[in-house]
């Protein structure tokens, strides 16, 4: 058998169930955000799916992949549907620490990772171009992110000043790179969610932020004496 042959099946094996694990990981930070704004286990639920599939559903709508895998995939709504229940039933009982918010931090930036580079490997499997593969397969990983952090009226991350989507367009790059040089799908989808998951948990510990506006809030004092008014003649 021709080693591109073999390539070929080893990436058709091994994709799938990073998608799968990638949903169910992206699904747990969906869960617990439910869990802490109190919601009922049907809002939880929808949290979990949302944050579990959202990207990669605007992905697949993009690309032309209709109708989109997350809808058209028991496996994938059930580990939504699993990861959901198992924050439910166990998060409100577990050890009130920041250990436990970290934890669920490392597992948005397993689900960020997975779905930047799965997102730019199908993105380049239905012919985008080299350009585009990165910035959908950015997409596909924030997407869940931002649409769970809007259910829950809350500024998305991305938008907050964390090194987020560069840290998925980073991994998503690594994607096209092995793409470009004939590398095989599986090691560059491999590593670039390595760098994509190393640069986002340094950006956690070490406090990265990218540069936020700095506009004063409407109850902030006027950095200015405000000029009085003339005199009336």
């Amino acid at each position: 058998m021709a080693t591109s042959e073999l390539n070929e099946i080893t990436t058709a094996a091994i994709l799938p169930w990073l998608d799968l694990i990638g949903t169910f990981v992206f699904a747990i930070s969906g869960a617990v955000a439910g869990v802490r704004r109190r919601l009922d286990l049907f809002g939880v639920l929808v949290l979990s799916f949302a944050a579990g599939s959202a990207g990669g559903i605007l992905r697949d709508v993009l690309i032309g992949s209709i109708p989109p895998v997350a809808l058209n995939s028991w496996r994938i709504i059930a580990a939504s549907v699993l990861a959901g229940i198992i924050v439910f039933l166990t998060f409100p009982n577990a050890p009130r620490s920041g250990r436990r918010l970290r934890l669920v931090l490392v597992f948005d930036a397993a689900g960020l990772a997975l779905f930047a580079v799965l997102g730019t490997q199908k993105a380049l499997d239905y012919g985008a171009s080299p350009v585009t593969a990165p910035l959908l397969g950015m997409l596909s990983g924030i997407g869940g992110g931002v649409l769970r952090d809007m259910l829950v009226t809350e500024t998305p991350a991305v938008f907050r000043g964390e090194v987020y989507a560069l840290a998925a367009l980073a991994g998503a790059a690594i994607v096209v790179l092995a793409d470009q040089f004939s590398i095989s799908p599986t090691a560059g989808a491999l590593g670039g969610a390595a760098l994509c998951f190393t640069i986002r948990i340094l950006a956690i510990r070490q406090g990265w932020e990218l540069p936020v506006a700095n506009v004063p809030k409407p109850d902030d004092p006027p950095s200015t004496p405000a000029p009085e008014p003339p005199p009336i003649p």
